[in-house]
């Protein structure tokens, strides 16, 4: 989103890139930075709006790469559109989301991801897309490169919910295969199925399959074993892969295995795993923390949580699906009918900046890294995004390290009735946002909501330089 319409500039801050941190002045032109400077080292344009950032972090725009924008999954689809979703992003620091677009039965791959694509323009910030193969015929392997030459090569898969999305190995490998020739990406949620449903037969005998029983129905052991097949397909194809939602720190740990060994494996994991725990489950309200991977319980989640400081996880993202209350509780007596998935694109940066780096000193240029460098570098999207070098968007964050709030729902801009963190108190969050050299959001009001989104087109994935992060 360029054409900020003239010139910028960014004074008196901190700003914080993924290599490095410290006071700089940021210049912008027509929606693009063009140079980072000294302290009023370089004499601004005459005609240049003038932010001044002092006493604010200037960081950049974060990208999540992990959203479900009006997403349907059986009887029920995410209450949000474009417009709505990249609104609520905006509040919460967010200035590129990455959607899905995943087939309906019949549908073909590539039809799915033109129809998602076009919804791009109704952003209030720029999108990319992953596509999703379900089952492999003659004609996938050219749909993936008819993909990759449009500039989707990031392609979701699942091992799980049979009937649906669930992909066979044969045909997991095939994508990888094509992947791997045009510069892409498989990316993949792993719990084994068999595991999952044998736990869902079991629960439902012996204590029922309500939503407090969450936690038992989908176990650690189904992530982690499908975890290790995925990862010896991939080895088998010489091909990168990318686990989403990795909830366990054996997961995490087997993929940095795999990485030290020599593959491009990579690990995100999202923010109500590294926050939240299965204790929820047994509130007033469990549904409202049913998602897939399940809560876990909360020595996992601080195990978890550590490797963000291990360089073991590369992204972090939010795995935003705008359910509401009244579907969450349509089934909330059968987590087999319930819809997974919880409402997260404004609150992933905040919880997770004032949850490990204000509380527990985690480094602000691995907080940049973790929440934007890393998901455009594993998308195509580095550096035009997810960076403050000159060449980048500038899309820029200004951050208030020491604003105190408290989450409520009634006060956030996501299309639904409820979060996951109501009434957590928080310390730190975005004051002004700045997509494409235009300020959208100064102080808790949206000042422009014109539609400018595109859609991304990625570039091929450079692998090894990811790996090397």
């Amino acid at each position: 989103m360029n054409g900020g319409g003239g010139s910028l500039v960014v004074s008196g801050g901190t700003v914080v890139d993924s290599a490095w941190q410290g006071a700089a002045d940021i210049h912008v032109v027509d929606g693009t930075i063009v140079s980072v400077t000294a302290p009023k080292s370089v004499e601004p344009d005459p005609e240049a709006a003038i932010i001044d950032a002092t006493g604010l972090l200037v960081l950049p725009g974060g990208v999540d790469p992990h959203c479900h924008v009006g997403f349907t999954s059986g009887e029920f689809t995410s209450l949000d559109s474009y417009a709505e979703c990249t609104k609520a992003a905006l509040f919460g620091g967010t200035t590129t989301i990455i959607d899905f677009a995943i087939p309906r039965p019949g549908q073909r791959p590539i039809d799915a991801a033109r129809g998602q694509r076009a919804k791009a323009a109704q952003g209030l910030c720029d999108s990319a897309l992953h596509a999703c193969v379900v089952e492999w015929d003659d004609s996938t392997a050219d749909e993936l490169r008819s993909l990759a030459d449009d500039g989707i090569r990031t392609v979701k898969m699942f091992t799980t919910y049979r009937g649906e999305t669930m992909a066979n190995e044969d045909t997991i490998l095939k994508t990888m295969h094509v992947l791997g020739q045009v510069g892409g990406l498989v990316v993949i949620h792993c719990e084994s199925n068999h595991i999952i449903e044998d736990a869902q037969e079991r629960a439902d005998a012996e204590g029922g399959v309500a939503a407090d029983q969450m936690a038992v129905t989908r176990p650690e052991l189904a992530e982690t074993s499908s975890v290790a097949e995925i990862l010896a397909i991939a080895e088998s194809q010489g091909t990168g892969v990318y686990f989403v939602h990795q909830s366990t720190p054996a997961a995490v740990e087997l993929v940095a295995a795999a990485r030290a060994r020599g593959m491009a494996a990579f690990t995100e994991s999202v923010a109500h795993h590294l926050v939240l725990d299965d204790s929820c489950y047994q509130g007033a309200d469990p549904e409202r923390f049913v998602c897939c991977p399940p809560l876990r319980p909360q020595n996992t989640v601080r195990a978890l949580g550590a490797h963000l400081f291990t360089g073991e996880i590369t992204t972090i993202g939010s795995d935003h699906c705008c359910y509401d209350l009244t579907q969450k509780r349509a089934h909330r007596h059968d987590v087999r009918q319930m819809p997974n998935g919880l409402p997260g694109v404004e609150t992933r940066l905040p919880v997770i900046f004032s949850r490990y780096v204000i509380e527990q000193g985690l480094p602000l240029t691995r907080f940049v890294e973790l929440t934007a460098a890393n998901p455009a570098r594993t998308n195509g999207l580095y550096p035009r995004k997810g960076s403050l070098m000159p060449g980048a968007d500038a899309d820029i964050v200004l951050w208030d390290p020491a604003a105190q709030w408290t989450v409520h729902a009634a006060d956030l801009h996501m299309a639904t009735d409820y979060t996951p963190y109501e009434g957590m108190a928080l310390t730190g969050r975005p004051m002004v946002v700045v997509v494409g050299g235009r300020v959208l959001v100064r102080d808790g009001e949206l000042l422009d909501s014109a539609p400018r989104g595109r859609h991304l087109r990625a570039q091929p994935i450079d692998l090894p330089s990811i790996r090397r992060q």
